[in-house]
């Protein structure tokens, strides 16, 4: 964010308010990476089972499917946040909850996270990836038979042809309605507030219940998450121009 455009906020809010709000927008934004990250890559995998000559693979993944997009997002963060705990032993449990460091030299390069962020990011990445998964394998079914036989006749092997012919292809045909998928869980991320996720929604509660500013805090909020889908679609056109100039 400019300074500008700080200034003209600070107006509108006390400079508190707006770094709670900043706070948050900034934990949506990393939540969307790592849960973009982790559904991309078990999206992957489920479209693979999927394609599967393998009927306990493919059967596997269906059952998956129909777990996770039949039941709400609300009901998954619930059950990672409040059913897993009941499942773990106490000391297991007392260790996630834990206060842990990775310092060097009086340094701390990293913190454990909390057990609220690990259970959203965990519960969004499962869901997330049913979604993610149907996209790349729609993407996998438009491309040519004939690609795959031209990789086996080369002496590739299933996994090879898998790996570096039909996945990138699919990967390219998918990428519109991925970048869907992706702006669907930036908002999604919003839902982690109900276990505890301090991202911008949480803020943006709090600063309201504390300021009484209701239409300038979540105006200010909205304006962060258009702000969010507007960066996601400027990459999306990136990526997308430079597909069409490798296709060239």
């Amino acid at each position: 964010m400019t300074s500008e455009l700080q200034a003209r906020l600070a107006d509108l809010l006390a400079p508190k308010y707006l770094d709670w709000l900043i706070d948050g927008w900034l934990m949506t934004l990393w939540s969307t990476v790592l849960v973009v990250a982790g559904a991309t890559l078990l999206g992957i995998a489920l479209a693979a089972a999927r394609e599967s000559a393998r009927p306990g693979l493919a059967r596997t993944a269906r059952v998956y499917l129909s777990l996770f997009r039949n039941t709400p997002l609300l009901v998954q963060l619930f059950f990672w946040y409040f059913g897993i705990p009941t499942l773990l032993p106490e000391a297991t449990l007392q260790w996630l909850n834990g206060t842990h460091e990775l310092a060097i030299g009086g340094w701390v390069l990293a913190r454990w996270p909390s057990f609220e962020f690990l259970s959203a990011i965990t519960g969004l990445v499962f869901y997330s990836a049913a979604y993610v998964g149907e996209d790349i394998r729609s993407g996998l079914r438009g491309v040519a038979v004939s690609q795959r036989a031209a990789a086996r006749a080369m002496g590739f092997t299933p996994a090879q042809v898998m790996r570096h012919v039909v996945l990138p292809q699919a990967l390219r045909i998918a990428t519109a309605p991925l970048l869907g998928q992706y702006m669907n869980i930036l908002k999604n991320t919003s839902l982690g507030m109900a276990i505890g996720l301090v991202e911008l929604s949480y803020r943006t509660r709090q600063a309201e219940a504390e300021s009484w500013k209701t239409f300038e805090v979540y105006g200010v909020a909205t304006l962060l998450y258009i702000v969010a889908i507007a960066l996601l679609e400027v990459l999306g056109q990136i990526l997308q121009r430079r597909q069409a100039r490798l296709r060239g």
